[in-house]
């Protein structure tokens, strides 16, 4: 029974995977197509996919270089922080999550309101981010939203608010869901003063930002088959026992039946509120100056 004392290799060894030599983060899968695509391609086609034109998610601080010239903005209100109104628990407590989230995305919360120029127009711009509890309104998100209309309205810049949220943040109860009145009451403001508002709609916006703000402005214009609804499909389908159509709840299943005025690919989205502001007025300035009433002399044959 010598054999028996011999040394012997692990089961399994001679099938044993070799580690890769790739480094992870080099390349990402498109849900869209399945074509395996560079990252660093993917990043200087603004997350679009050169195959099939799905959209990739990107954070708020992407869209705003994406929107805003040579990507420079000044950012206001950026330490608002929740103070957890109503200690509330659930897995864990809101405020550990909170905390964890300001420690994974840089943020204190699900909104980054900054200041900049889109081609050349003075624009006051909110963006969302999915990344802190997908993208969740709550107190500090609706008082960061309320400011920067309230911003634009001082200086009389149009305000670009981009939608990428689950809804009402479900930890700050009916809190949350008073920041869409006060929201919408901003906006009315805005309205009345003739200040342009342009609501941006991406991947998701759903929920409390659906029924409020994101379906408010002069032009709502939203990405390419994003998901936008109240309630989710899954919801709806088991609410009403049916199946639902091909597509409903994306962009252009929305556009079709009236609740959109465009669907704009990404990568055109700069150009079209650009046209589309100087439309509604704003950016002459930036364009070409006005000429002072008093430089202007008519000749004497037409003055009368």
């Amino acid at each position: 029974m010598a054999w028996f004392k011999k040394a012997r290799k692990p089961m399994g060894s001679a099938t044993a995977e070799k580690p890769s030599r790739v480094p992870e983060g080099l390349w990402v899968k498109c849900p869209g197509c399945s074509q395996i695509l560079y990252n660093k391609d993917l990043e200087k086609n603004l997350s679009v996919c050169p195959k099939c034109a799905h959209h990739f998610r990107i954070s708020a601080a992407e869209r705003l270089r994406v929107l805003l010239d040579d990507g420079h903005w000044t950012e206001h209100d950026p330490n608002l922080v929740s103070n957890d109104p109503l200690r509330f628990t659930d897995t864990k407590r809101y405020r550990d999550r909170l905390r964890a989230m300001e420690d994974s995305t840089g943020m204190k919360d699900a909104v980054v309101v900054a200041a900049g120029r889109l081609d050349g127009i003075d624009v006051v711009v909110a963006a969302m981010e999915y990344a802190f509890i997908g993208g969740s309104m709550g107190v500090v998100v609706g008082e960061k939203i309320a400011r920067a209309v309230e911003l634009a309205l001082e200086r009389r810049q149009p305000v670009i608010i981009v939608s990428c949220s689950g809804g009402a943040r479900m930890m700050e109860g009916v809190l949350s869901l008073m920041q869409m009145a006060k929201i919408s009451a901003a906006l009315a403001r805005l309205d009345r003063a003739g200040v342009p508002f342009i609501s941006v709609l991406t991947d998701p916006t759903t929920g409390g930002v659906t029924a409020s703000f994101a379906m408010l402005g002069d032009l709502n214009v939203a990405e390419p088959r994003a998901l936008i609804g109240f309630a989710g499909p899954r919801v709806i389908e088991q609410t009403i026992r049916q199946k639902l159509p091909e597509g409903f709840q994306r962009s252009e299943f929305l556009l079709e039946h009236g609740m959109l005025d465009l669907v704009v690919d990404r990568r055109e989205l700069k150009g079209t509120l650009a046209r589309a502001l100087r439309f509604m007025g704003s950016g002459a300035a930036a364009v070409e100056p006005p000429v002072a009433a008093a430089a202007v002399t008519l000749p004497a044959d037409d003055a009368r």
